[in-house]
């Protein structure tokens, strides 16, 4: 059996804003943009992996109520992100901040070995970057 990774869903409370910010601060590529009825859904991706693909979407399964906890968690950064891999992290930090993100944390080695940096994207969630081992 041969098993692979096809999309990951990122919740956002403005998808124009969070379209802009994976395209233009993370350089990934748009590879849809679905919008219908005040809903939303973008895929986007990085050029080096054609199979893997990010939705960016403000749709919510559930009740009107189940939005309305969604958007209170969203809100409070309380939502998995994403994690990526760079091979310049410094180069890819300051781009990031340029754009304007939250900056969670800079670029530093960690305990587990990896150097890193974290930072939110506009609607909050949590984003990991860490710089690519070669080898």
């Amino acid at each position: 059996m041969n098993l692979s990774l096809a999309c990951c869903f990122v919740q956002v409370h403005d998808p124009e804003l969070a379209l802009t910010f994976y395209r233009d601060a993370l350089g990934l590529d748009v590879r849809s943009d679905v919008a219908r009825e005040g809903l939303r859904w973008i895929t986007v991706g990085a050029a080096s992996q054609p199979d893997v693909e990010i939705v960016l979407t403000n749709y919510t399964h559930g009740s009107p109520a189940d939005g309305d906890t969604l958007a209170a968690l969203l809100a409070k950064g309380a939502l998995n992100g994403i994690h990526f891999h760079t091979d310049d992290l410094d180069a890819t930090f300051e781009k990031v901040r340029a754009w304007g993100a939250e900056i969670v944390e800079e670029p530093n080695e960690q305990p587990w070995g990896a150097r890193d940096c974290a930072v939110r994207d506009p609607s909050g969630n949590l984003l990991r970057i860490d710089q690519s081992r070669v080898g």
